[in-house]
């Protein structure tokens, strides 16, 4: 992803210059930072120091520093980052100058909670259309806005310039929805359903997956729990799998 000096870039001493393609893992950690700025600000807070907005981002000090100096942003010594100068310049690398319109397309449990959700609208987003298959929905009101047939995407893109597509349909209808959306020119997704999309080169997708998450999680308390069942001293280092398969059960075997 290119970054490139644009004319209603920030101005001041110290704005975003034009940028090479920034890393994958710094671009996931902007929006932390963002969060976290904005949160200051909204505390009063005009200066931090890269320890007090990694705390609050919850980042390595040094990770974050690599990352801010990739915007050309070093802060002062002694002083620490301006805290409104950075919210700019996160905002603008990631495009959050513009308030970027976004298609729902599928409204049950989960498309309702994200259509009510009130937080997009202060991060630069905004939700311009609602859609869903199913013709008891259309016609539904949420939070201002009417739910209409996914067969009017053409339409709604047409309308509304749509920059990101949201699927939160069942995984079944999740790839024809991203056909779908792909057709009418959208070129960004993120995607609630449990499965993979297929997309053409160019479209990025990014997936959200609860139950991945929790199973993660799960794997981390199932392994916490393993170092607090040591074996007895002169115990086997390993533990049984289901397959036959063996894997270590003490702290040194699982480089800790």
């Amino acid at each position: 992803m290119s970054q490139h000096r644009h004319p209603g870039a920030p101005g001041r001493a110290g704005a975003v210059p034009a940028l090479p393609d920034l890393p994958e893992a710094t671009v996931a950690r902007l929006p932390e930072y963002l969060r976290a700025l904005h949160n200051l600000a909204d505390g009063g807070h005009e200066t931090v120091s890269s320890e007090g907005l990694s705390a609050a981002a919850g980042v390595n000090s040094a990770k974050l520093r690599k990352d801010l100096s990739h915007l050309g942003s070093y802060g002062t010594r002694g002083v620490g980052y301006d805290v409104a100068l950075l919210i700019e310049q996160i905002e603008y690398v990631l495009g959050l100058t513009q308030r970027r319109a976004v298609a729902l397309v599928g409204v049950g449990n989960l498309g309702h909670a994200l259509a009510g959700y009130d937080g997009f609208a202060s991060r630069g987003f905004r939700i311009a259309a609602l859609l869903d298959a199913d013709p008891s929905r259309v016609g539904e009101e949420i939070n201002g806005l009417v739910v209409r047939h996914v067969d009017d995407l053409p339409t709604v893109a047409a309308e509304e310039s749509l920059a990101i597509g949201v699927i939160a349909t069942p995984a079944a209808a999740a790839q024809q929805v991203a056909d779908q959306l792909v057709a009418v020119g959208v070129t960004s997704i993120l995607n609630f359903a449990p499965c993979v999309l297929s997309v053409p080169e160019g479209v990025d997708v990014r997936k959200v997956d609860l139950a991945i998450e929790l199973q993660i999680l799960s794997f981390h308390e199932h392994r916490k729990a393993s170092l607090t069942a040591l074996p007895a001293a002169g115990g086997s280092a390993f533990t049984a799998l289901p397959g036959g398969f063996a894997a270590p059960d003490t702290q040194e075997a699982i480089g800790t």
